[in-house]
């Protein structure tokens, strides 16, 4: 069974072999392979530049799926780039599944830089934020088109809209300026051939039926540090929706080895049964996280699957 098969069996709720695996960034490259992504700030190029650049993201990222046994691969630099994907297609065929990113397409804790004018427009003007949300969805939608046309396997929509506490607005509020916006780009995906990945840290579970209502493939993060619990949201979601994620990021961080065991391996056993679940951390493997820690996280994915068998 090839990554994609896996990816492609499990979004689907159909056995396989073992849960999939790959992360939505991996920034350790330094620390696992001696080699460096282009400076992110530094894509304003193009011709033999560009292409040398992607040439040196390729690299990187054929070491990665090699070692640690991704099933996809979400490319993450360049940032939301079709020639990326394209990139990818082209070098790792279908043997694992292709994504690419649209971020910025919703109302979410990174788009709002003045919360004293949101909350503001909230109160005295809907209009304006409805309008801003028109335009952010629309330039997502044609930026999906172009992902598409490259060859994207699936869209990852990365969107912080909860903290720790809960969602940055009420649910009726949610159910206003989010979620319909989130349909949309949902229904793009799909139209488009592709699968939809909605991405949230924080706890969600106050608006997990609207983010379902919506369609999406798989939701990503299921935030163990905000209070989701990976057994209970897969009660709600399950046949619906896939789950990636859960893994503790701060236990990533800081250890012990036996408390990231613990964690993965609730995960795994709670997450996996009947399909519908991708092993994953619960956000990113980030810069400063000791990769060996990450690799303990893998020791135990591998245990599990042999077990299992």
């Amino acid at each position: 069974m090839t990554g994609k098969q896996r990816f492609l069996k499990t979004l689907r709720f159909e056995p396989t072999d073992r849960p999939p695996h790959f992360e939505s960034m991996f920034e350790l490259e330094r620390e696992a392979f001696g080699l460096r992504f282009p400076d992110r700030n530094s894509w304003d190029c193009s011709g033999v530049e560009r292409k040398n650049k992607i040439a040196a993201c390729l690299e990187i990222y054929e070491r990665i799926v090699a070692r640690y046994q991704w099933d996809a691969l979400l490319v993450y630099w360049p940032w939301g780039d079709p020639d990326g994907v394209r990139a990818a297609k082209h070098a790792f065929g279908e043997r694992i599944a292709i994504g690419g990113v649209v971020g910025g397409a919703l109302w979410c804790i990174d788009q709002i830089t003045d919360w004293e004018r949101f909350a503001l427009d909230m109160a005295e003007h809907r209009d304006r934020i409805h309008a801003e949300a028109e335009l952010r969805c629309r330039d997502a939608c044609e930026r999906i088109d172009r992902l598409a046309d490259a060859g994207a396997d699936f869209i990852y929509l990365p969107h912080d809209v909860a903290f720790n506490g809960g969602t940055f607005c009420s649910p009726a509020d949610f159910k206003e300026i989010v979620t319909p916006y989130l349909a949309r780009l949902v229904a793009r995906v799909k139209q488009r051939g592709a699968l939809a990945f909605f991405h949230s840290d924080g706890n969600l579970m106050a608006v997990l039926e609207q983010i379902l209502s919506c369609g999406p493939h798989a939701l990503q993060s299921i935030d163990p540090m905000a209070g989701m619990d990976i057994a209970v949201v897969k009660t709600l979601t399950y046949g619906k929706m896939a789950l990636m994620g859960n893994v503790q990021c701060n236990l990533l961080q800081d250890g012990p080895e036996e408390a990231i065991r613990r964690s993965a391996w609730y995960c795994l056993r709670h997450g996996s049964p009947g399909g519908g679940y991708i092993f994953s951390t619960s956000n990113t493997i980030f810069p400063g996280m000791p990769l060996r820690h990450y690799e303990y996280m893998l020791e135990v994915f591998h245990e599990f699957c042999r077990q299992t068998a």
